[in-house]
């Protein structure tokens, strides 16, 4: 038996490292229309803003602790040096594919000015627009005084303004108002000609319209930004409401310690150290000479200007051919089960069905769970007009999702001042299942329809994320959605389930138990097989029943968008696997797995990855897809995304990033491919 050691396995950290590379690859890639270049350079920052607060601020919590209890022999310090070194590669990386997007959006006629090189004309423009716009979300900071660090917000950045009084000078924090304002502001036109300005550089031109009453004659700004530790520390006080834990230990998190400070390299030294020295900074923490703008994130809204080459072509989801405007959504899926695939379809067919329930008057109840919720939801106003009609409605809402927390809130308040049940978060677990449940009464007796889906419940990133949505009314599966909602209501029953597989009690179990049987078949000289479609690849018992079945010889193909700690393609353990990656225009967020059963094929989505926490901490479904023709759409997409050699990367051994190319004359894009594959079924 060929034995497994730790060097078979990637690293998780580095892991996410390496996919956060492929983001950043969009970014360089200049196939990718340039507006969208600057979107992904939004992303990659964005991506590692989180990064360094959960998972850095994780091992530095961790080595604290190694310290404090004298635990030797980890590799937990070595691990955040490479993090660091990779970081700091990438961020090169990053710098260069900035200047170029500068240099290439002239070629196309779109300038980015700063304070120094505008006109008069343009001046005047952002004096008006500074005053009516800008100027009252200002609230200066002058740091002589400055006492509390927990005042300043991670997720924003500020300037750090080097005030100048007869030759003294004096210093303040200013922070810069996104959210209130847009952070690139556009400038009236010239022709073809664009012009934008960060709001940074619009609060630089008028610092004299801010400190000038207070005798400052001279004023240079240099930004600076915070990462905090982002983990919740849980208030298990019993007195109070989770509700009311959650809401305080949101403002805690404005406490969390510094794991990252990043400041502009121009930055006076003086001036750093009275920086360093207020924010207790200490060489433990990790300071970074950056460029002048941080916070790249928000390039994720980058406007759209100049031609329209400049950005993705137009791609509106499309009708889904079962689902007519002038027939009852419950009337289809009564006959038959029907699949959405966002984006390429609506998701307004979310929106309609819970709508068509609020005002039926059979619809006796609705029940749904929400981990992230958009903040100006239509799903939460049709669920709202269910209760005004008087439907019993029952949410379960999941508080604990990270940094949707306030959104989560502001909904759990809204939809109790309706009249809506919200089922209590369950201690020591996520509710991280997406599940709709309609109970309609029909001959005298109930009638169940759900609703199973692997993304989350938001219109918002429905246009983004690539998901796949389950509607039927089979009472075998119905009936199982409505004991995971039993379960969420008593906390104490666990539900025998017989089709629906649930974590935390045997998601884990059974996929082992597929892998098994699939190994079973290699052994017998069977066609044995599977694909495997999800965002993260983690769980090590799992991968090793993966290893086991490649030696076995079973074939088996990974579609990872993001984690992988997986090696592919290693000599003998794992030669069977191939696993690749697609970063593109959408997120990859479906979890399809599909096992190749001695020729009979069966079929699964689901909203857990291949995690520790999705199998054991969180409470999960895994449901079967019988439905011969939505097996066939499943497996017509994955054959699409098995071909791709655009946008797909390798997954193998230390090669985590690398194009999948081919000598193929035939280029084939997944998600392009995909939306002309339902798009011909429209026609």
């Amino acid at each position: 038996m060929t034995k497994i050691s730790l060097k078979e396995y990637t690293n998780r950290e580095i892991s996410w490292l390496h996919f956060n590379e492929r983001v950043l690859q969009e970014a360089v890639d200049e196939s990718t229309p340039l507006i969208e270049r600057a979107r992904f350079l939004g992303i990659f920052s964005n991506n590692r803003d989180e990064f360094f607060r959960v998972r850095v601020a994780t091992l530095r919590r961790l080595v604290k602790y190694e310290a404090k209890h004298e635990i030797e022999d980890t590799n937990t310090e070595a691990l955040l040096e490479e993090i660091t070194e990779i970081v700091n590669a990438q961020e090169k990386r990053f710098t260069d594919a900035y200047k170029k997007l500068l240099v290439d959006l002239e070629k196309n006629n779109i300038y980015f000015l700063n304070e120094k090189n505008i006109s008069k004309e343009q001046g005047e423009y952002l004096r008006t627009y500074f005053n009516e716009e800008v100027r009252s979300f200002l609230f200066p900071i002058m740091l002589k005084r400055f006492k509390k660090l927990d005042s300043l917000k991670d997720d924003q950045f500020y300037l750090a303004i080097d005030l100048q009084k007869d030759d003294v000078s004096d210093y303040a924090l200013v922070q810069v108002p996104i959210g209130e304002v847009p952070r690139f502001i556009e400038l009236p036109s010239e022709g073809d000609k664009h012009f934008l300005m960060m709001l940074d550089d619009v609060i630089r031109y008028c610092l004299d319209d801010v400190f000038s009453i207070f005798g400052y004659t001279k004023f240079e700004a240099y930004t600076i930004k915070f990462t905090r530790d982002a983990e919740l520390d849980i208030d298990n006080d019993v007195s109070k409401s989770f509700l009311e834990i959650m809401s305080e230990s949101i403002k805690q998190r404005t406490k969390g310690e510094p794991v990252r400070f990043v400041y502009d390299e121009e930055t006076p030294e003086e001036l750093l150290q009275t920086l360093i020295k207020k924010f207790s900074i200490t060489k433990r923490d990790q300071t970074r000479a950056g460029g002048r703008y941080h916070n790249m994130k928000d390039f994720m809204s980058f406007p759209k200007v100049g031609k329209k080459k400049l950005s993705y072509p137009p791609m509106p989801p499309l009708p889904h051919p079962e689902l007519k405007t002038s027939r009852s959504i419950l009337d289809v899926i009564r006959e038959k089960d029907v699949m959405l695939h966002f984006p390429y379809q609506s998701f307004q067919y979310i929106v309609d069905l819970l709508r068509e329930a609020s005002i039926d008057p059979q619809v006796r109840s609705i029940k749904m769970t929400f981990y992230r919720a958009a903040r100006e939801s239509k799903v939460m106003n049709a669920l709202i007009n269910a209760a005004r009609n008087g439907k019993y409605v029952t949410v379960f809402m999941e508080l604990q999702a990270r940094f949707d927390e306030k959104a989560n809130i502001y909904w759990t308040e809204k939809l109790q001042a309706e009249g809506v049940r919200i089922i209590q978060t369950i201690p020591n677990y996520k509710v991280h299942s997406k599940l709709i449940l309609i109970r309609r009464k029909e001959d005298g007796g109930n009638v169940y329809y759900a609703n199973i889906s692997t993304g989350n419940f938001n219109e918002s990133t429905a246009k983004v994320y690539a998901d796949d949505s389950l509607l039927t009314s089979n009472q075998d599966i119905a009936k199982e959605v409505n004991e995971v909602f039993h379960l969420f209501e008593s906390k104490f029953t666990i539900p025998t389930f017989d089709h629906l597989i649930v974590a935390p009690f045997r998601i884990r179990d059974f996929f082992l138990e597929k892998l098994d049987q699939e190994i079973k078949n290699a052994e017998e000289g069977k066609d044995a097989w599977a694909v495997l479609k999800m965002n993260s690849l983690v769980d090590k018992k799992i991968v090793r029943k993966l290893y086991k079945a490649s030696i076995a010889g079973v074939k088996i193909t990974l579609i990872v968008r993001g984690i992988c700690v997986l090696k592919s393609g290693e000599p003998i353990i794992s030669e069977n696997i191939n696993a690749f990656s697609i970063v593109d225009k959408y997120l990859e967020h479906s979890r399809v797995y599909v096992f190749g059963n001695d020729g009979n094929p069966e079929y699964y989505i689901s909203s857990a990855d291949w995690m520790q926490r999705n199998f054991d901490h969180r409470v999960e479904v895994l449901c079967p897809i019988r439905d011969k023709a939505i097996q066939k759409e499943l497996w017509d997409m994955l054959e699409i995304q098995m071909k791709d050699n655009v946008k797909a990367r390798h997954l193998n051994l230390n090669d985590l990033s690398t194009y999948k190319k081919t000598n193929e004359a035939v280029k084939s894009r997944s998600q392009f491919e995909i939306y002309e594959y339902f798009k011909q079924k429209v026609n």
